[in-house]
């Protein structure tokens, strides 16, 4: 089968940093390769050189004459005073000129063979492309991804530009097209839409993500940037891990015995005399080559370590609750009626197409803003770690260091110092990085400074809007190991639905025209959930219950609670909130030295006060709970 890429021995380096080394790859056919790698390690690069953007210092880089190429950039296009198809159209620029030197050709008569044979080149080329009819190919693609053509990219949002920028790729019909991190700011629904519109593509694929479960839905190998080599391994994500592990492995034992071999000659050297009879000469120069070989042996690098600083108060039982709430934003409805409540400990993913207003939620629920109606209560002894704050306020001006240690040398975390540079070594930051300006940071690597300031703030509410993005797959992995032994309470808006599965325990959809409804389990399980429902829903189950006799009719039932237990429940709130302050009180006095001074009998009973007001409390939060969910009942239509 032919190559559409192949580089071979290729190096590239920045300064004193070695990207790739002597690396090899072959892209052919029908290939749908995901580039794996940490950030930093040359992703990006990798892709520009196969497109021809730059140059490798060695190595060679074939491609067929007049390949169609078509790529979709990390960053976002930007804002600009021109309209979304404007931009989509930039796509057509290789296909408007193949149309022009056709036609500047056939007026000129011409009718020498090597005329003829470029008019037919041109025509196979123009067909490839997808015809002649520009203007149809170009609103073609805005019907499938719903673009609003005569919006300007001014006035679209950062996940509305990344649409624009994908039907620019897409609208060319491109024999090979590469994707850096095209899962970035786009909703779920928009990246489903790109894992079928890509299942029909039929040219070869090359692309950087960090979306695991795109990866497993899309490629068809993995090619990742270990130490300046392109390695490839065959499947998807679950197979790449699988392998990667046995290659590790076997790669530890290969250095295992070569280590002993090593020992064993430099203890023989040592030994003198022998080594330098002239018939062991040969022994010792294979020690000198043995020597070589080893230093010249790079180590796999460190594993991220995530620590989260978790808050020594306990939260009240109730977080955050949120009754009635209506809310719109210019004019455009985000929450209808919405009613929530968090307890101590849930751990909520937030799901919606861009634009519903999942982050206006997410600073209703923290106070930043004032519903238009409804009310909002948080519970008692929060203290907030709240990421998308952080984003906004993140000084480019200053250094890693400098921001996360806010000036001093050491961190605390979890009650044990570590200096700053350490600390950020965790998070894959070089003591050389750590006092690099953040200005000079890519995408990724932001998101590291800002979850590494996050989690040196004690916290038992962390709420996380869009964590994920453009961070590498290893640091993922292991923020999501430690979310899911976080005690406290998370809350966290997310398009990352392998994240959502592993870290979240109910889901909350936003379902549009001001409705969000909440249910139980990871993304999948809606998922699974939503496909019962719609199958219920259908021809078959509306006849199967159109077909059902007719009962009698129900006796009419009340529409609201009654004066009595509606009291009640107005009420609970506010001995819950007193219930939890006397227990934080309480828990002040046992948790203080001099009280152990007083006699067995005194420390006795505060423990048994203690004791008491806790089991209070959950008998309200119980009732509580059945109250509420008696007024839901009787206030959900039929």
């Amino acid at each position: 089968m032919s190559f559409l890429v192949q580089l071979t021995d290729v190096s590239l380096a920045y300064g004193d940093q070695r990207i790739l080394v002597g690396a090899n790859l072959q892209i052919v056919g029908e290939d749908r390769v995901c580039v794996v790698g940490r950030n930093g390690a040359g992703k990006s690069s990798t892709l520009k050189l196969v497109t021809g953007e730059i140059e490798p210092d060695e190595g060679k880089i074939e491609r067929p004459t007049n390949l169609r190429v078509a790529k979709l950039d990390q960053t976002l296009e930007a804002g600009s005073a021109r309209t979304a198809r404007e931009v989509v159209t930039d796509g057509m620029a290789a296909q408007q000129t193949r149309i022009r030197e056709y036609e500047q050709l056939s007026e000129s008569g011409s009718s020498d063979k090597d005329t003829l044979r470029e008019l037919e080149r041109l025509q196979r080329e123009i067909e490839g492309g997808g015809g002649w009819s520009l203007d149809q190919q170009v609103d073609s693609i805005i019907t499938q991804l719903e673009l609003p053509s005569t919006t300007t990219m001014d006035e679209l949002s950062g996940g509305w530009r990344r649409r624009v920028a994908l039907a620019k790729a897409l609208v060319s019909r491109p024999e090979l097209l590469l994707l850096d991190e095209p899962t970035n700011h786009l909703d779920i629904s928009t990246i489903e839409w790109l894992e079928s519109e890509i299942a029909r593509y039929s040219g070869a694929l090359l692309f950087v993500t960090h979306d695991r479960e795109f990866v497993d839905r899309v490629a068809t190998r993995i090619v990742e940037i270990d130490r300046g080599s392109l390695r490839s391994w065959p499947g998807g994500y679950a197979d790449y891990l699988r392998q990667k592990a046995k290659a590790n492995r076997d790669e530890d034992r290969q250095n295992a015995q070569f280590d002993r071999k090593l020992a064993e000659e430099e203890a023989w050297i040592r030994q003198g005399i022998k080594a330098r009879e002239s018939r062991n000469e040969g022994r010792v120069r294979a020690l000198e080559a043995l020597r070589e070989e080893r230093a010249e042996r790079i180590g796999r690098p460190r594993h991220p370590r995530v620590d989260v600083n978790e808050s020594s108060v306990l939260s009240g039982r109730k977080v955050i609750e949120l009754h009635n709430v209506s809310h719109a934003f210019e004019g455009r409805k985000i929450l209808d009626g919405f009613t929530l409540r968090v307890t101590r400990g849930e751990r909520i993913g937030i799901i919606g197409n861009n634009g519903v207003g999942k982050t206006t939620l997410l600073r209703l629920m923290l106070g930043e803003l004032k519903p238009n109606r409804g009310t909002v209560k948080l519970g008692t002894n929060l203290e907030v770690g709240y990421f998308d704050q952080l984003r906004r306020e993140l000084d480019t001006s200053r250094t890693v260091a400098e921001i996360v240690g806010e000036g001093r040398d050491y961190v605390t975390v979890n009650g044990r110092q570590k200096h700053v540079v350490g600390y950020l070594t965790d998070f894959l930051f070089s003591a050389k990085r750590a006092m690099t300006r953040v200005s000079a940071l890519s995408g990724g690597e932001r998101n590291r400074v800002i979850l590494a300031k996050l989690f040196t703030m004690p916290s038992n509410l962390l709420i996380l809007d869009e964590p994920t993005n453009d961070l590498d797959v290893e640091t993922l992995e292991a923020l999501e190991a430690r979310l899911v032994d976080y005690n406290g309470t998370l809350i966290v808006v997310s398009h990352d639905r392998h994240f959502l599965d592993r870290v979240v325990t109910s889901t909350l959809i936003f379902e549009g025209d001001g409705t969000a409804r909440r249910y139980a389990g990871g993304y999948s399980d809606w998922v699974r959930l939503r496909h019962t429902l719609a199958t219920n829903d259908g021809p078959q189950a509306g006849a199967a219950t159109a077909s059902q006799p007719t009962s009698r009719p129900r006796q009419s039932r009340p529409s609201k609670l009654s004066y009595k237990r509606q009291r009640e429940l107005d009420a609970l709130p506010d001995e819950i909130e007193r219930l939890e302050s006397e227990i934080a009180d309480v828990e002040a006095l046992v948790n203080d030295p001099s009280l152990y001074e007083q006699s067995r009998e005194d420390v006795s009973a505060h423990f048994d006060q203690l004791a008491e007001l806790r089991q209070k409390l959950d008998s309200q939060m119980q009732r509580w709970e059945v109250l509420e969910a008696e007024r839901d009942a009787l206030e959900r239509p039929d």
